[in-house]
């Protein structure tokens, strides 16, 4: 970026050549509202998100003539642009959005202000290959040495508040812990805290606001010095290079490529890294502690359960992240929910008004702390330009939560604040953050040992096994030989998870995560059953909930999930279950009744005192429940019920997998996707070496390929390069680690998609299943 470039008055020359004023003849037809748009207004400032509602609702693509930019608001367009760097290139990232005046200029140049290309900025095909050479102190591996400075640091800022009752966490906490983080990161010598704050806010008001011009002399002035103090450190860093920090590591790599990591890339990325590395992470933590200080049900709960913080950071990153919008340029004629985009139009990307956006989360506005895809938000971006310093960023929020649940459970919002803003399009933070709490009150007077607690941070795992509801065994009923029934209600003042027939729940059972289906009554939304089976030969699961749970209890359960859902477009339903696999099939078959639809139940067990329900479901499905007890010589014969496929017919099957062997032996003449199984278990082994191959993982939408050894992963890896993946059993049967396949054949290992989806080689577990070949491409 030079200080010459220009803004929205020569933005869009397109509009004057095709003869449109105010870009409608392209966006769709005029608007006020699109013209009202004001991304430096109030509306925008307080609330990004809420302020484009109308834009997501009826127009997600616009263009506003005063800014000169078009403005994309709804989710899928969002990632769009992210996923294709190309097409809309990130050159205009940094460019100033609004023109400064020749005074403003002329002090830049006196200070030799060269910000040039940066990660965020820089296209292919020089993008790619710097990112990779500085990607390493990145990696989740390499972060982790960073914790304990972290967590230390945290505490003694903690430390000098906890006793006065009132604080703005911003002033006193929240900016200085992470600039001081960033530097050690970096590997920068520290300075002057107060001066480098300055120096920060000129640069985000350069780049992204839009100074008076009476305030751009000074800004300009602020913005030189940040320049010269950059090279400086550089200077000193370059002398002695030998130092742990991201720009040590970078001075090595110069050496090493200097015509991929140049000399002028090093002092753009110095400035950039650490205005990037800390104020996006303090604006982040005052959002956060903001938002759940509003919502102070979620506050109590984390305070009650730290687990949860870790997905609460991911919903707070969602709800009221610090990265408001991205800006892009087009290089090619496009397509945009419908609206032409021509070649040389420049995009302001608006993340937070995507992760508001209801056609991909539910309630968007609601601030859920154990949302199931919090962690599908587009702070960070998406694709090869992803910010790098997601997982150090996610570090210290935990962190800080962490601390203040544990030391100041009894805060609070200061209610007579109002909460004021710095004037930019695309980061957002409030500028105070005022809190009050009783010292009196406070847990480590009267139990020291709340200073001694802490929980590991999860570093690049954004997992569903954090996402955990609290309930308590409110009954325990024996429904047959050794199987036991559980009811769970909430635990006073939570909620109920709603669920759909077919869904199965996360058990905690003592450090051991198991799947079990929920087969209570559908018009039932106050508790959870489940219905378990003592096994003798038992992993853990088993006997925890025999042996160690009884009324009173108390659980901790995820879920639900369902990947056993009654077919849509099926005219008639079968259902066959043995043993304890009739938990499920109960819900399924309880819909179809309520559905009207046709359907039959095949029940099978060793004999009726071992069948659970079998007395319910004779009252509830009279006539059209088959059951076999063998040892009254009752079987179930396959081969003869199923011998002849029944058109428009879905049979879905839980149970023993010899069962369900026999069952698709059974079917093999019907439809492939004619039948729906549940398994009790993985089949999932360890990995052994000997008997895998390496291959490549291409990585589309990210610009990278990784090599999946033969004893590693395909999830292991992924994470291990910094990419984000959900997981929670990582046996291949949750299905929460999916991803798209691009390209490649897969070698499928999990329990979840049917033959017809691994036919159609759209998707895999990363968990488990493997490429057959040397190359797979997935859309990551």
């Amino acid at each position: 970026m030079s200080a010459g470039m220009t803004g929205p008055a020569s933005a869009c020359p397109f509009l004057q050549a095709a003869g449109i004023v105010d870009g409608s003849a392209l966006s769709g037809g005029g608007d006020s509202r699109a013209t009202a748009f004001d991304p430096f207004g109030d509306d925008y400032l307080q609330d990004p998100a809420g302020s484009l509602k109308w834009s997501r609702d009826e127009r997600p693509v616009f263009f506003n003539e005063a800014l000169g930019y078009w403005v994309v608001t709804r989710y899928d367009d969002v990632k769009s642009v992210f996923r294709d760097n190309v097409t809309f290139s990130p050159s205009i990232a940094l460019e100033k959005i609004t023109p400064t005046s020749d005074e403003a200029n002329r002090i830049l140049e006196s200070y030799d202000y060269a910000m040039s290309r940066t990660l965020v900025n820089e296209d292919e095909p020089a993008h790619m290959p710097r990112r990779r050479a500085l990607m390493e102190p990145f990696t989740p591996t390499q972060l982790a040495h960073h914790e304990e400075m972290v967590r230390t640091l945290t505490r003694q800022y903690v430390d000098r508040i906890i006793d006065d009752g009132r604080a703005d966490l911003v002033d006193q906490m929240l900016w200085e812990i992470p600039l001081t983080v960033a530097l050690h990161f970096l590997g920068v010598p520290e300075e002057d805290m107060l001066t480098l704050r300055e120096y920060s806010v000129a640069h985000t008001v350069n780049t992204w606001g839009r100074p008076a011009p009476e305030q751009q002399a000074a800004v300009a002035e602020a913005v030189g010095r940040f320049w010269r103090f950059s090279g400086e450190v550089l200077a000193k860093l370059r002398a002695d290079p030998s130092g742990p920090g991201w720009m040590p590591y970078g001075v090595r790599q110069n050496a090493v490529m200097p015509d991929v990591v140049t000399d002028s890339y090093l002092h753009s990325i110095m400035m950039a890294g650490m205005v990037a590395a800390h104020e996006t992470t303090a604006n982040a933590a005052a959002n956060a502690i903001k938002l759940l200080l509003e919502n102070p049900d979620s506050w109590r709960d984390l305070c009650e359960d730290p687990t949860l913080i870790p997905n609460a950071v991911e919903e707070c990153l969602r709800h009221s992240g610090s990265i408001v919008a991205w800006r892009r340029i087009t290089t090619a004629d496009t397509v945009l929910s419908g609206v032409p985009i021509p070649a040389g139009a420049r995009l302001l990307i608006v993340s937070s008004s995507a992760n508001h956006d209801e056609r991909h989360f539910d309630d968007p506005d609601v601030l859920d702390i154990r949302r199931l895809n919090a962690a599908d938000h587009l702070t960070f971006g998406f694709g090869s330009h992803q910010c790098m310093g997601k997982n150090l960023a996610r570090m210290e929020l935990q962190i800080f939560l962490e601390e203040l649940t544990a030391r100041l459970p009894h805060m609070a919002l200061d209610a007579t604040q109002r909460f004021t803003y710095l004037p930019n399009t695309s980061f957002r933070g409030p500028e105070h953050l005022w809190v009050v709490w009783d010292p009196r009150a406070n847990p480590e007077r009267s139990d020291p040992s709340v200073l001694e607690q802490s929980l590991p941070v999860r570093i690049g795992e954004p997992s569903s096994k954090l996402i955990s509801h609290r309930m308590t065994v409110a009954e325990r009923e024996i429904v047959a030989r050794d199987i036991v029934r559980l009811r769970f209600e909430p635990v006073k003042g939570h909620s109920v998870p709603s669920w759909t027939p077919g869904s199965h729940i996360d058990l905690d059972c003592g450090g051991l995560s198991r799947q079990y289906s929920l087969c209570g009554d559908l018009d039932d939304r106050g508790a959870l059953e489940i219905a378990v089976l003592r096994e003798t030969d038992s992993r853990g699961g088993s006997a925890f909930v025999h042996s160690s749970l009884s009324v009173g209890s108390e659980v901790s359960i995820r879920g639900p999930r369902n990947h056993f859902r009654l077919a849509p477009d099926a005219r008639r339903h079968i259902f066959v279950a043995g043993g304890i696999g009739i938990t499920p099939i109960m819900a399924l078959a309880a819909a179809a009744r309520d559905n009207g639809q046709p359907y039959e139940i095949h029940y099978a067990g060793r004999s009726r005192a071992t069948m659970a329900f079998l007395d319910r479901l004779q009252r509830e499905h009279n006539g059209r429940l088959h059951g076999y007890p063998s040892d009254e010589g009752m079987r179930l014969d396959l081969e003869l019920s199923f011998r002849h496929p029944q058109e428009g017919t879905q049979v879905y099957a839980c149970g023993p997998s010899r069962l369900l062997e026999a069952l698709g032996d059974a079917m093999r003449g019907w439809p492939a996707d004619a039948l729906r199984t549940e398994h009790f278990a993985a089949t999932v082994g360890v990995l052994n070496p000997g008997d895998e191959h390496e291959f490549d993982l291409v990585l589309k939408d990210s610009g990278l390929t990784l090599k999946v050894p033969p004893d590693r992963t395909v999830l292991q890896v992924l994470r291990g390069a910094n990419i984000d993946i959900q997981s929670d059993c990582e046996e291949g049967l949750c299905g929460s680690c999916e991803v798209r396949v691009v390209s490649g054949d897969v070698d499928h290992r999990d329990v979840v998609l049917s033959a017809t989806d691994r036919r159609a080689n759209r998707t895999m577990m990363t968990c488990c299943s493997r490429a057959t070949g040397a190359r797979l491409e997935v859309a990551l």
